[in-house]
């Protein structure tokens, strides 16, 4: 039986809508705190409807040389438009793009992976540099 591992998609964020995008200081100081930005839909809009929208972006850190990553957040989506009236009729809608804050004492890449209610998994990285 295949890994979950084999259930998580990749590609260039730049052409697909699925892709979550990573946006963070390539090279960050030891200790202190640093913004990362993860979003969906940058270049390709998602939609984000009762029908078809992102249930969560789950953000993980491996620092260089470890064989474990770090969960640093999972952060869910819950507001689709649903509503007793009928699909997309409900008064809020959650927006598929987090912020959060966090400090490095040791190079390594940023994971982030996002759930489609349609398309699955999808997972995007980036390396970060300690000085």
């Amino acid at each position: 039986m295949p890994g979950i591992g084999e259930q998580i998609q990749q590609a260039d964020w730049k052409k697909e809508k699925h892709v979550p995008v990573i946006e963070c200081p390539d090279e960050v100081k030891a200790g202190e705190i640093f913004q990362v930005h993860v979003s969906l839909g940058k270049e390709v809009a998602h939609p984000n409807t009762t029908e078809h929208h992102i249930s969560y972006i789950t953000l993980y850190f491996k620092p260089e040389g470890s064989k474990f990553v770090h969960q640093v957040g999972h952060f869910e989506f819950s507001a689709h438009g649903e509503d007793a009236a009928g699909p997309n009729q409900g008064p809020v809608y959650t927006h598929h793009s987090i912020v959060t804050y966090l400090k490095l004492n040791q190079p390594g890449t940023l994971y982030a992976v996002a759930l489609c209610n349609i398309h699955g998994l999808w997972e995007s990285t980036k390396e970060i540099k300690v000085v």
